[in-house]
């Protein structure tokens, strides 16, 4: 590995699984030492542990203003610094047509998936403008960036993290802050195996089916999203700021059928001395 993380210290919210879990590993791997903040204590001590002396386990309900801050507190207090903010816990959330939509489901997605970030956002910054820089990441998706490609709750929240993500941006330029997104495609996890097969542990199904609708034929893992979030969080990326990164394979720019991008050249050209 190359140390693109070097003496870097990160928070990772929703990182005891999935792309959040993949995420740790790769900081860690980089040089990052990591808090490791989930609301599912099983799997983030038994990641903390595996991980070692460079990580920290923070019980987080990131709906809870308190356990943010004290998330960022135990970055700051036992390794030293904040470094890198990844706004990355998500559910599923409210499901269904929107006039059977019920309220009290909508407000907790809206909690995990909008105000979480928020609060990833604030108590990040109010410790990088002191120390005079960092990077914010929040993890939005392909149904924040165009329509149709997830339930109604998480779509609007999802645009919203891209819109937040663009506004902190801004403001927080001048303190080196740099503030960006990024936006997975159908990526195999817990969540989305849920959501194709009904069992958070159909994995390899699940990576069957996000293959046969990927435009390169592959499925994205975990790794995939993980890199893009080092890549934000090195020093590589010290010119992106208020971004969106799209990890996706293609899938948000293949709007139409491709018909015409694959189309016979003897075709074309007869169509050109025809017209």
């Amino acid at each position: 590995m190359t140390g693109r993380l070097e003496s870097k210290v990160a928070v990772v919210t929703g990182g005891a699984s999935g792309i959040g879990a993949g995420t740790v590993r790769r900081f860690v791997e980089e040089g990052a030492r990591v808090v490791i903040a989930d609301v599912d204590v099983e799997r983030g001590k038994l990641l903390a542990d595996e991980l070692g002396a460079v990580t920290r386990f923070a019980e987080t309900d990131v709906t809870d203003e308190d356990a943010i801050a004290a998330a960022v507190d135990l970055a700051v207090g036992e390794l030293g610094r904040l470094d890198v903010m990844f706004n990355n816990a998500g559910i599923l959330g409210a499901v269904g047509p929107i006039a059977q939509t019920d309220a009290a489901d909508w407000d907790r997605s809206v909690a995990v998936l909008l105000r979480a970030v928020f609060l990833g956002m604030k108590h990040a910054a109010r410790v990088m403008i002191s120390q005079g820089g960092g990077v914010i990441l929040s993890t939005s998706s392909i149904a924040g960036v165009t329509g149709g490609l997830g339930p109604h709750a998480y779509t609007a929240c999802k645009h919203a993290v891209v819109g937040l993500t663009r506004s902190a941006a801004i403001e927080l330029a001048p303190h080196g802050i740099r503030v960006n997104a990024i936006a997975p495609g159908m990526t195999v996890t817990g969540m989305t195996a849920f959501t194709f097969t009904g069992d958070a542990a159909g994995l390899a199904a699940t990576a069957e089916v996000i293959r046969s609708r990927s435009p390169l034929g592959i499925a994205g893992e975990p790794l995939d999203i993980a890199n893009a979030a080092l890549y934000l969080a090195s020093d590589e990326a010290r010119y992106v700021n208020g971004h969106v990164l799209v990890v996706d394979a293609g899938q948000t720019v293949n709007g139409g059928s491709g018909h015409f991008a694959s189309m016979d050249a003897a075709l074309v050209e007869a169509g050109n001395r025809e017209a």
